[in-house]
């Protein structure tokens, strides 16, 4: 090969060899060495000193992303989730056979050459050039760490993954010239440390802290010889040399990096021998990553937090932003879960519905005052097989829940009820209240055009028995319909709905409710978590606050720390402090002697309601104590399955109501939620009991136990509640099946069901 080209100048092998910076190339080049010509080095003709010094000489080196850990209120673990296993752990955390074996079997001149081995140089690009490709690296440790920072960079990105693992002179230059900073800019010592964070080792491990968990269920730091040289061979490739997958190749490679050790002068030729008898010693930790893999059942309330991470601008101004801090991991986030509420919300859901059940169970419990979401369950598990979900019956749609929610029925009523307290109506309120009835009209709302019962829908109560008149403390306690319409009716739907618009009672599509008087009897879907949230406010004397799940977050960035900023919860005040008294003065009676008599707590004040909706297709028990609040909905996702003649947890039901299954669930839950704390009392008022001497009262006095201990028979109303479907804004009975995200199997946005008990 010419040494110069025509006119003088440098030949392409020396320009190559000023290009890599290396002067004493020049030696070799006059032996006759030959390199590729300067455009096989991916550069313009031009390529001179001038062209390499024009390559970027900063490497950007984006923080090694690390496995989350997720705590509950007590610091017990919950869940990892990470985007890479990985734990950054300092150099003095890494066995010194560890150090000594990546060395011996990637690089084992590393600490005698700069970022260059020009033997390893000299030796590559001659067999490259001879066979007209890249077919040989030579890279030393500190260009392998250079490669992995570019591969860590790119992420989960095919695209940008492939662009940092692309074998080609050009890219083999761009990482000889970081190469050369990074030993500048960190030393030998931090390069070997940052190598053996960032590098992946197999099976999900990236770093050897988690490759040393993963293999063998210890820290980096206890490795032993023949320990460390497994988790060294690995490196070259991992899936070739998998201890898990391959046994017997896997130790050929050990015993090739133990040889080298020995080789070197690491270890003696008897301690290579020694250790190359020795058995692998697996102990290996299957891959724990993300909330299906959560502990105390938690998976669904892990996956919120989640959601509530990706969701809040505390964490990002965007949802990229937010995903990114996510996905870089490092973070200790510490929640509001009880490991005893939910141990007990789990037990209980357990004890009363089985898995296999063809309807579900979910509660949630919220402390009043705080929104503090302390439990989180259902009957449903976290998975992808029968009878598991990936969908939060707890929760709205956009955090992982269902696309609607679930039809609260009567459990609707003490947001009628508050507001009409708030409108002046007294707590003695009366109402005719026939067994049926035309819906009233007009029906006034907030945009002052009246709704009318243009269809000429009728209202029944659920029992011919139930006739009135009736004051509001025994229309709750029953639950008699005709009362509540008639209330809507007196003060207008526009006091409803601020109501609810201050409980942050929402669909759970996230949609505002409808203003049309059937949501006043629980028509639209509503999640359990929103209910639990909107009664805590009457626990806490009418402040709502916004539930929160998350107490605070450390992020590790590298070895170092720092606190994250975390959402708050808001509270506000809902109604007066009368309101909410005289509210929990009405739901202590519907579980001393009303229709949720079944649930109600025997060794603390507690109050609540029962719903029950149109055919039976969701039953529901939502009460609390001062210091808690739960919600319980039972039914089908589909919203196909009526509960007549139903086996639930092993127990036959000739009809499913509010008091019957959610009830007891939400006794056993909040019992041992509630073991060992404070009862305080609710501020009860005075709400004067009707008329006794009435004739009605008479009558009724007779049968009231049994009639509120359990539910009456249908009269043929097509179901519980079949006049609410007309009523609703154009929807014609119960919704039809739409999908959940990804699959499919939840109600639709029709509006059918309705409330009662």
């Amino acid at each position: 090969m010419p040494k110069k080209r025509s006119g003088g100048g440098l030949s392409p092998t020396q320009q190559a060899a000023k290009f890599l910076g290396v002067s004493v190339l020049a030696g070799a080049v006059l032996a006759g060495i030959a390199l590729p010509a300067v455009g096989a080095l991916g550069l313009a003709a031009k390529g001179s000193v001038e062209g390499f010094d024009a390559l970027p000489a900063n490497l950007k080196t984006p923080p090694l992303s690390q496995r989350t850990t997720i705590l509950d209120a007590e610091g017990g673990t919950i869940a990892t989730v990470y985007s890479r296993d990985r734990t950054v752990v300092d150099l003095k955390d890494i066995s010194p056979y560890m150090q000594k074996a990546i060395v011996a079997i990637e690089d084992s001149r590393f600490y005698e050459h700069g970022a260059i081995d020009l033997k390893g140089v000299l030796r590559a690009l001659n067999k490259n050039a001879r066979s007209g490709e890249v077919s040989e690296g030579a890279s030393t440790l500190t260009q392998q760490y250079v490669k992995n920072v570019f591969v860590e960079e790119a992420g989960d990105d095919p695209t940008k993954v492939a662009q940092a693992t692309q074998q080609t002179i050009g890219r083999k230059i761009q990482e000889l010239k970081l190469a050369i900073q990074v030993e500048e800019e960190l030393g030998k010592k931090k390069i070997l440390e940052n190598y053996l964070n960032i590098t992946f080792f197999g099976q999900q491990a990236y770093g050897v802290e988690a490759a040393s968990q993963r293999y063998f269920s210890k820290h980096a730091k206890d490795l032993n010889v023949q320990e460390a040289a497994l988790l060294a061979g690995i490196v070259q490739s991992p899936s070739r040399y998998d201890p898990v997958n391959d046994e017997a190749e896997a130790t050929k490679r050990r015993n090739v990096v133990l040889n080298r050790m020995a080789q070197v002068g690491d270890i003696s030729t008897a301690e290579a021998e020694k250790a190359k008898k020795a058995p692998l010693g697996l102990k290996v930790s299957k891959p724990k990553n993300g909330c299906i893999t959560a502990v105390k059942n938690a998976s669904f309330f892990c996956d919120y937090v989640r959601e509530v991470f990706l969701s809040d601008k505390v964490f990002g101004k965007t949802r990229k932003d937010r995903a990114k801090v996510w996905n870089q991991g490092g973070l200790t986030i510490r929640t509001t879960l009880d490991p005893h509420a939910q141990a007990s919300v789990q037990q209980s859901l357990k004890d009363h519905v089985n898995q296999s059940d063809s309807v579900a169970a979910a509660s949630t419990l919220v402390e009043p005052g705080t929104g503090k979401v302390l439990a989180m369950g259902q009957t449903k598990p976290y998975g992808y097989g029968k009878n598991e979900t990936e969908i939060n019956y707890s929760v709205d749609h956009g955090m992982g829940g269902s696309n609607y929610g679930f039809p609260t029925g009567s459990t609707f009523k003490p947001f009628v009820a508050a507001a009409a307290l708030e409108e002046g109506r007294p707590a003695t309120q009366e109402y005719s209240s026939p067994y049926e009835m035309p819906y009233p009209e007009p029906v006034q709302t907030c945009s002052g055009k009246p709704w009318m019962n243009t269809a000429g829908e009728k209202v029944p109560n659920e029992s011919e028995s139930e006739v009135g008149p009736y004051r509001l403390k025994e229309a709750m306690a029953l639950s008699v319909n005709t009362y509540f319409v008639q209330m809507v009716a007196d003060i207008g739907l526009c006091p409803v709905m601020k109501m609810t618009d201050a409980l942050h009672v929402v669909q759970g599509s996230g949609d505002k409710l409808p203003e049309v008087p059937a949501v006043s009897l629980g028509s639209k879907g509503v999640a359990p978590l929103t209910m639990a949230s909107a009664y805590a406010a009457f626990a806490s004397r009418g402040m709502y606050c916004t539930p929160i799940v998350i107490e605070s977050i450390t992020q590790k960035i590298g070895n170092k720390q720092k606190s994250l900023d975390v959402p708050k919860s808001t509270c506000s005040r809902a109604m007066s402090e009368k309101t909410a008294d005289t509210v929990n003065t009405l739901l202590q009676g519907v579980v001393d002697s009303g229709t949720g008599k079944a649930a109600g707590l025997t060794d603390r004040a507690n109050a609540g309601k029962t719903g029950t909706t149109d055919e039976r297709k969701n039953a529901w028990f939502v009460g609390y104590t001062p210091n808690l609040s739960g919600a319980v909905w039972v039914g089908s996702a589909s919203q196909q399955v009526q509960m007549k003649n139903i086996t639930i947890g092993g127990q036959y039901h000739d009809l499913v109501f509010g008091g019957a299954v959610p009830g007891p669930i939400w006794k056993d839950a909040m019992t041992g939620a509630l073991a060992g704390k404070d009862s305080p009392s609710f501020n009860l008022v005075n709400i004067p009991d009707e008329d006794k001497d009435k004739d009605k009262n008479k009558d009724k006095d007779k049968d009231k136990d049994k009639d509120r201990d359990k539910e009456k028979p249908d009269d043929g109303n097509n179901g519980d509640d079949g006049f609410i479907g007309g009523l609703t804004d154009g929807g014609t009975g119960d919704g039809g099946p739409g999908g959940f995200p990804g699959g499919n199997l939840i109600q639709g946005p029709g509006n059918g069901p309705g409330g009662r008990r």
